[in-house]
């Protein structure tokens, strides 16, 4: 009887065990399909152009969209200071959305309409319906890409709480990344005129990669070099495998017979570098070589010497800098020699923002109208050439086309994920590159973007943000 019971269990457990894992099977296809999702938004987004066109904009909303969707329904396990940060989102989209509506609605609640529309009411001797907006109905239009930023962030966020899905967007960024420094590199050494299968009208003497601006595509290559460096130093941590590190040994050990992962790592790190200083971009190499030796002294900090070592990594990776800017960087030396630091039209440019912030602190003159109200601001000092439809200064534009309230709520929004990203940093050990590259890449893109236009790129926003999502997603400590 006791046998013929064994036996009856053992058959149980081998019946139940296939009706079991068909039970889960299901599950687990549909977790992995918001992270597959955004996975191609992520490689994809800076392939047409830098996804300016908002027909391209479009498409990234929607399967951001189904993302969204995806990960509503699959069986995603969220902690509560996830919960708290969906909450965060929500609330600046609501505030966001509120700030629509009273700049495209006949009768806003709160606001009033611009005193624009009497004018030309009175110049055209005929009634015109006044609106918040200075364009009757552009913040609609534009909203594109301000929607698929947020998307990102959330998707990102949500995928990114599980730890493996993660670093799967690292690599994905990554990867991604050499495949446009690479393609970069060939067509401009040999088809240098043409972008992409279109002849290229601008910065022809450098390399744009698949973005129309140069500026923006340092920023992108210089935050893929930020990843690369930390896929690489996460393996040469692994190869050393020793609890303190003699830092005196450890060229010759990596030298000797290194891992052929090492290589390729580094391989792929030194050509996204090599992408980043042909664009010839000042603020775009500046900026990232400044994120790659804060990155490398904060993932090694535990390692370094506890009194000096800090200083001491961070004097030298400034003379490694200054030393790749000499050789390999010779270009953008010498816009800094014949152009300085910064352009007086941009200098002046902020200034007429800022006049305009004046005008309409409370609501803006309306989502994506710089370019109509830029000028009736522009300054005598800002020359004749060219037209000025972009600020040079992403946040001054937002506020001068939103509002201060909003603005300030987006920035309370952005010193908040940093505060997040930072608690990660100083906390997590196993995935805390997922964090350090958030912050590294973010801290790129916002320095960046006050002094150009790189986060009004979507190409580059949307990966800027995925990345920022994962990394609050990996800020707590995953739980068992």
């Amino acid at each position: 009887m006791r046998l013929q019971a064994r036996l009856f269990r053992k058959l149980s457990e081998l019946n139940a065990g296939p009706m079991k894992y068909s039970a889960n099977l299901p599950s687990l296809r549909l977790s992995a399909i918001p992270s597959y999702l955004i996975f191609f938004v992520v490689a994809g987004a800076p392939l047409p152009y830098g996804s300016y066109d908002k027909t391209t904009i479009a498409f990234w909303c929607f399967v951001l969209g189904v993302t969204a969707v995806a990960t509503a329904l699959s069986p995603i396990s969220l902690r509560k200071a996830h919960l708290w940060l969906l909450g965060g989102i929500g609330l600046i989209v609501v505030f966001y959305a509120f700030v629509l509506h009273e700049q495209l609605a006949d009768h806003p609640w709160i606001a009033s309409p611009d005193p624009l529309w009497a004018k030309a009411s009175q110049a055209l001797r005929m009634e015109l319906t006044p609106s918040v907006s200075i364009v009757r109905g552009e913040p609609l239009f534009a909203l594109g890409p301000s929607l698929a930023c947020v998307l990102a962030l959330t998707c990102g966020l949500v995928v990114g709480a599980d730890r493996e899905q993660a670093r799967r967007l690292l690599q994905v960024v990554a990867w991604s990344g050499a495949a446009y420094a690479a393609y970069g590199i060939v067509s401009f050494l040999f088809e240098p005129t043409t972008l992409l299968w279109r002849e290229k009208r601008a910065y022809i003497g450098n390399l744009t990669g698949t973005f129309v601006n140069r500026n923006t595509a340092a920023a992108y290559f210089g935050s893929c070099s930020v990843v690369w460096l930390l896929l690489l130093m996460e393996k040469v941590r692994r190869h050393l495998r020793t609890d303190t590190i003699d830092w005196k040994r450890v060229p010759a050990r990596l030298m000797t017979n290194p891992p052929r992962i090492l290589v390729l790592y580094f391989s792929m790190f030194f050509l996204c570098l090599m992408a980043l200083f042909l664009t010839v971009s000042r603020a775009g190499v500046v900026l990232s070589l400044f994120a790659l030796i804060v990155t490398f002294v904060v993932y090694f900090r535990r390692d370094l010497p506890p009194r000096s070592g800090i200083w001491i990594a961070l004097m030298a990776g400034t003379a490694i800098a200054l030393v790749l800017l000499q050789f390999l960087g010779g270009r953008v030396s010498s816009r800094f020699d014949v152009q300085g630091l910064a352009d007086e039209g941009r200098l002046a440019a902020y200034r007429s923002t800022i006049k305009m912030i004046a005008d309409h602190p409370w609501f803006g003159t309306g989502l994506g109208t710089f370019p109509w109200a830029a000028p009736a601001y522009r300054s005598p000092d800002i020359s004749m050439w060219g037209v000025w439809d972009i600020a040079h200064n992403t946040p001054l534009e937002l506020t001068a086309e939103l509002g201060l309230p909003l603005a300030g709520a987006v920035s309370l929004g952005w010193g908040i994920m940093l505060a997040v990203l930072i608690h990660g940093i100083r906390t997590r050990r196993r995935d805390v590159i997922v964090p350090l590259a958030a912050f590294s890449v973010s801290m790129i893109a916002i320095l960046h973007s006050c002094v150009d236009f790189s986060l009004q790129i979507p190409g580059y926003a949307i990966v800027v943000f995925a990345m920022v999502g994962a990394g609050l997603g990996q800020s707590f400590r995953s739980k068992a």
